[in-house]
């Protein structure tokens, strides 16, 4: 369950930062064009979408590599005691 929570909160935040530089490019976009700063429902809405893209990207790209991080750290823990090694 950690590496999922793990995974969720480092996607999320990715997310969140990503969607926000969309938003705000696409209102400074806007005021360029228009002259005026509004925020259209639509821009809302397109962030929203962004966000949602890459959040369930993110996360399953980080769900990926925490699950084999733990894989690799297991097989090496069970070499170290096959050895006789242990890390200090």
């Amino acid at each position: 369950m950690k590496p999922n929570l793990k995974a969720c909160g480092q996607a999320m935040a990715t997310a969140m930062a990503n969607a926000a530089l969309a938003v705000a490019l696409m209102l400074l976009v806007e005021f360029a064009i228009s002259g005026s700063f509004q925020v259209p429902a639509t821009y809302l809405w397109a962030g929203l979408l962004i966000w949602l893209v890459i959040f369930a990207a993110q996360f399953w790209r980080q769900r990926h590599l925490c699950r084999s991080c733990e894989t690799s750290q297991e097989a090496e823990g069970e070499l170290e005691k096959q050895t006789g090694r242990f890390r200090v």
